[in-house]
């Protein structure tokens, strides 16, 4: 299981929301770049981002940033947020995105998923965000009436390279994960799933490590490594079994 560190982008500025609403928003750093730099020099193997404005949108509305964090890091990045079509889809990954996230999109157009991942095997995250346990699109800001489970189970074959799946009620809250609702899709599908929302603490990631073996390979945190409650370097070796030297 790794651990991967968020930017999520808003107004060209890296922001941390609570459960996802745009107007409870705190801003963290006014410079992408230097913020995702920071993250791989303690130690981060691959970068989350999320395009706030491009979700709530529904298309791309922070490219200038995105490109400057691209520019800024040599470990690879995956992108969410406002990606609706296959044209949007192949320009991100033409900036040098190792993969696409598609939330909005694959509760309303599971073909899209179908025909990206045709496309560029490897390269397509769904992302599937809940509340209560029924999924939440357009930038959280619409409750659909089909449960997490059963939209990840359309996405079976695929050839999703993993699930993102949140907790939105945990988003931002520092309260820790879902790890029920979390397992419960992991063991439902055979399509890897990293974690996200609520992680607050290394004890947090002690859990998450705890049900690894039914699917979880990854586990997204933003808020936490912002604010100092968890210091990335120490819960990426955590995972690795290792301890920081003094």
């Amino acid at each position: 299981m790794i651990v991967i560190p968020a930017i999520d982008l808003k107004e060209g500025k890296c922001v941390r929301l609570e459960q996802g609403l745009m107007d409870k928003d705190t801003v963290f750093s006014d410079n992408p770049g230097a913020q995702a730099r920071e993250w791989e020099n303690q130690g981060a193997e691959l970068l989350h981002i999320v395009d706030l404005d491009g979700a709530f949108a529904g298309q791309p509305k922070n490219r200038a940033a995105i490109e400057a964090i691209l520019k800024a890091i040599s470990i690879p990045a995956q992108l969410g947020g406002g990606i609706r079509d296959i044209a949007t889809i192949e320009a991100y990954l033409s900036l040098g995105l190792s993969r696409v996230i598609i939330g909005t999109a694959a509760q309303r157009n599971p073909e899209l998923v179908r025909e990206a991942c045709a496309k560029y095997p490897g390269r397509i995250v769904v992302g599937i965000d809940a509340k209560n346990g029924m999924v939440a699109v357009q930038g959280w800001a619409e409750l659909t009436d089909i449960t997490a489970v059963e939209l990840a189970h359309k996405f079976e074959d695929f050839g999703v390279a993993a699930l993102i799946y949140t907790d939105i009620a945990r988003d931002g809250m520092l309260q820790g994960p879902n790890l029920e609702a979390t397992r419960a899709l992991a063991e439902s599908v055979s399509i890897p799933v990293i974690a996200s929302g609520g992680v607050s603490t290394l004890k947090d990631i002690e859990n998450l490590m705890a049900i690894e073996s039914y699917g979880i390979s990854g586990v997204i945190t933003g808020k936490a490594v912002y604010t100092g409650a968890i210091r990335l370097n120490e819960a990426i070796a955590l995972t690795k079994g290792q301890t920081l030297k003094c």
